[in-house]
């Protein structure tokens, strides 16, 4: 059969088998809502996994890539384009809540190639010597070789070893154990998330990223904090490192970055940022003029709407709609990034993946990043009414 008359399960049989396959496939979407290919509608409540903060088909992000499209797609990094550094800015004024706050920026196209870009900054940073990284068990910072290593599921790393050296792993929240592994002689940087999303949206307890930073501080290891998940508003601050009132040395973004246009980026401060020089890293499209014109106007109407107020009220409804289902023992995360994480009477444990698969044949776009935790991170942008409506599918479900 050619691939012009495969049928649609012959032309998902020419991708590489990375993903389980999927019963639906959408082929519009507008604000909160998806429509798949049958002309079914549904509610979107997972964003791309936190990635269409401002919903599906934003007329002004449409309008600004097309406008981009007719002046000029790509020219590589031999030279400049105008937007990459209006989008540097813009990163730079959320990473200080407002004002600058001194760093530059590294363009990627994804949140994989942010971290890279942090971990190869941070060992030339450390030297030859000093140049481990000190991650959390349960955490996720892509899919590269490096990346992987960094993340600190073993049973992801079995089938690829061995990975690169250099990477170290502490349970997340233990200062104890932190200040433990955390030798100065060798190591360089400490790379944590806020929330730990693909852990099951799980939050740093009160006061960890300070007690980091002050450790930190002590022993000149660098701070690395991967806001590609939470960052650009969606916990209901600019960051969520803002929450503490902390500075990271080293800031890496992606996924709502460009509403679903894939460009990452890496913010360090700007004496750490220096060690650079031109030949240690690049892009062919980090930062290329389409992709930036996406993230230009994204940031824009992000803070046009106050986007972090957007998220606290929305998330506050929706976290209090969730606790009240009797399926549902606690939800955990903040703002529009939540886990509701799902009884353990014998009931409902180890559900979560089933329910989800329910939620989308009913309507409702979830995911369950654990065995016990449904992940609901919706657009910014979602109505009480949407919220309602998407607590009222779930339940159904839960029932």
């Amino acid at each position: 059969m050619s691939a012009t008359h495969a049928s649609e399960d012959g032309l998902s049989a020419l991708l590489m088998p990375t993903y389980a396959p999927a019963p639906v496939c959408f082929v519009e979407g507008h604000g909160s809502r998806l429509i798949d290919s049958e002309g079914r509608s549904y509610l979107d409540f997972l964003s791309g996994i936190a990635v269409t903060s401002l919903g599906h088909s934003h007329p002004v992000l449409a309008e600004a890539v097309c406008e981009q499209a007719r002046r000029l797609w790509h020219v590589s990094n031999l030279v400049t384009n105008e937007l990459s550094p209006k989008v540097a800015a813009e990163l730079d004024r959320l990473v200080g809540n407002g004002q600058p706050a001194g760093g530059r920026v590294f363009f990627a196209n994804s949140g994989a190639e942010a971290n890279e870009c942090a971990i190869k900054l941070a060992r030339k940073a450390g030297g030859h010597n000093r140049y481990e990284v000190v991650s959390a068990y349960n955490s996720f910072h892509g899919r590269t070789l490096a990346t992987l290593h960094a993340t600190g599921q073993p049973e992801k790393h079995e089938p690829f070893q061995p990975l690169p050296e250099g990477f170290r792993h502490v349970p997340f929240g233990d200062i104890a154990e932190l200040a433990r592994v955390a030798d100065p002689t060798t190591v360089a940087a400490v790379l944590l998330e806020p929330i730990q999303g693909e852990g099951g949206v799980v939050p740093a307890p009160a006061g960890y990223l300070t007690e980091v930073r002050r450790l930190c501080d002590e022993r000149g290891i660098l701070l690395v904090l991967d806001e590609i998940q939470t960052g650009l508003g969606r916990t209901g601050s600019w960051f969520a490192f803002h929450e503490e009132g902390v500075l990271p040395d080293v800031v890496t973004v992606a996924k709502s970055l460009g509403n679903g246009m894939p460009i990452g980026a890496c913010w360090a401060r700007r004496e750490i940022a220096d060690v650079f020089a031109p030949g240690d890293h690049g892009s062919t499209f980090g930062g290329q003029p389409l992709a930036c014109s996406a993230a230009l106007a994204t940031l824009l109407e992000l803070q046009r709407i106050d986007a972090p107020s957007l998220a606290r009220a929305a998330g506050e409804r929706l976290r209090n709609a969730l606790a009240a289902l009797p399926a549902i023992s606690g939800v955990r995360g903040r703002g529009l990034l939540l886990g509701a994480v799902l009884d353990a009477d014998g009931r409902h444990a180890h559900r979560a993946r089933e329910a989800v698969r329910s939620a989308l044949l009913a309507g409702l776009v979830l995911n369950a990043p654990t065995a016990d935790t449904i992940r609901l991170a919706p657009p910014l942008i979602v109505s009480e009414d949407e919220v309602d409506e998407a607590v009222s599918i779930l339940a159904e479900v839960l029932a």
